[in-house]
């Protein structure tokens, strides 16, 4: 049963864990000198496909469908198959009574892809791990960061405000909503790493929201979307064709980033619910008043407890 969020204060309320964190011990060292990092090649040329789980430490039902793809001992029909465990160390602090503080050691990991900010002098402990990290990020063509939400909502797909990520979404044909949008004001997402936004080459990233936290279905949407993925590169082995559904596009116009630390919203919001009337009051940040901006306006995984200067939400509307 889902959490139903206190809307008159800050706290957060108490999650049912339903999925134990994987057991990662056989495979922490990885097999190409970086720990938490396996990458296999085929003999058949083919592209370079990256699978990215743990950038967030208490976010594992990625971790569970790469540790299944190990367990199996997967290897690639033709090209790379790269899958990482990022960051191992938050993860190695999750704790089912408090399972919000395993996120992160220092700083939101999926902030900090910036070259500026990677070749600066900080020195916490998302950044040394992206730092040794880069060169195999630098090196996959297309790459699936597996993400969870700490909100109840249905999966979706994160491809940025590139075509290239959108193109990659629509050609899985899945049945989630497909999102694009410009990312948040606090820092630079994986997906929006340099490298797979430029215009110059054919590289692309796209972000799997496979639904709430430590659920049992987000750990099979992470491998249905790896099967997707894997199947269309051709990177994985041909499996029996998953259904395909018609690609459903929705555009964030509207990232609300809380301006003060009382933001909240007037009713516990579903992530990708649709308000239909525009001028729908949503939130209240201080005493400034969030509305909705058209009709059939969707909120994009709104937080339950947004702090000063983070994304509290994002407004968005259909494409198609």
């Amino acid at each position: 049963m889902s959490p139903t969020p206190d809307t008159s204060s800050l706290s957060l309320p108490r999650f049912d864990i339903r999925i134990s964190p994987p057991d990662l011990s056989a495979w922490r060292a990885g097999n190409c000198g970086i720990p938490g990092v396996w990458s296999f090649t085929a003999d058949r040329a083919g592209p370079h496909l990256t699978l990215v789980s743990l950038i967030h430490g208490n976010e594992f039902a990625g971790a569970i469908a790469l540790k299944r793809l190990l367990c199996a001992g997967i290897r690639p029909a033709r090209g790379r198959l790269t899958l990482v465990f990022a960051n191992l160390q938050a993860f190695d602090c999750f704790n089912p009574d408090t399972p919000t503080t395993s996120r992160f050691i220092d700083e939101d990991m999926n902030r900090i892809w910036d070259r500026h900010l990677l070749d600066g002098n900080s020195r916490s402990a998302e950044i040394v791990r992206a730092r040794i990290l880069r060169p195999v990020i630098e090196q996959a063509d297309i790459l699936l960061d597996l993400h969870t939400m700490l909100v109840d909502s249905a999966p979706l797909i994160l491809c940025g405000s590139n075509s290239k990520g959108r193109m990659l979404a629509q050609d899985l044909s899945t049945p989630y909503l497909t999102v694009t949008d410009n990312g948040h004001a606090s820092g630079r997402r994986l997906i929006d790493y340099p490298l797979f936004l430029s215009p110059d080459n054919d590289r692309t990233a796209i972000l799997l929201e496979a639904g709430q936290h430590w659920v049992p279905e987000a750990t099979d949407i992470s491998a249905d979307l790896i099967t997707r993925i894997g199947t269309q590169t051709g990177v994985l082995p041909a499996v029996t064709p998953q259904p395909s559904m018609p690609a459903r596009i929705a555009e964030v116009t509207h990232t609300i980033t809380a301006a003060s630390h009382t933001f909240r919203f007037v009713q516990p919001w579903r992530g990708l619910d649709c308000i239909a009337q525009c001028n729908t009051l949503i939130a209240l940040d201080g005493n400034v008043e969030i509305r909705t901006p058209y009709d059939r306006c969707i909120l994009v995984m709104p937080a339950l407890r947004p702090s000063r200067g983070h994304t509290a939400i994002r407004l968005a509307r259909m494409l198609s």
